[in-house]
């Protein structure tokens, strides 16, 4: 039985310390960074695009809700009696 001392633990971090520090993790090429920043330019724009289509449209339907609603009930005889057409077959 061999006894483990603190210079053994320390030796072996070290050791494996040493490993880790020569492999690279998560290598990416210039093309990955290129793709993402593209994606999210177009994910951008594309809100952008959205956001002011709705804005546009709101802005739309408040003229059409502000403006004064106009009926046209066609001569005052027809309120009398709203039967009495042309058009309505008796």
């Amino acid at each position: 039985m061999k006894i483990v001392t603190n210079r053994d633990l320390y030796e072996e971090i070290k050791e494996v310390s040493k490993k880790s520090e020569k492999q690279r993790h998560q290598v990416k090429s210039r093309w990955y960074y290129i793709f993402w920043g593209t994606c999210t330019i177009a994910v951008c724009a594309g809100q952008w695009f959205v956001g002011s289509g709705f804005r546009r449209m709101a802005d739309s339907v408040d003229k059409v809700l502000d403006a004064p609603i106009i009926l046209d009930m066609g001569p005052r005889h027809r309120m009398i009696d709203p039967y009495d057409d042309p058009m309505i077959i008796r």
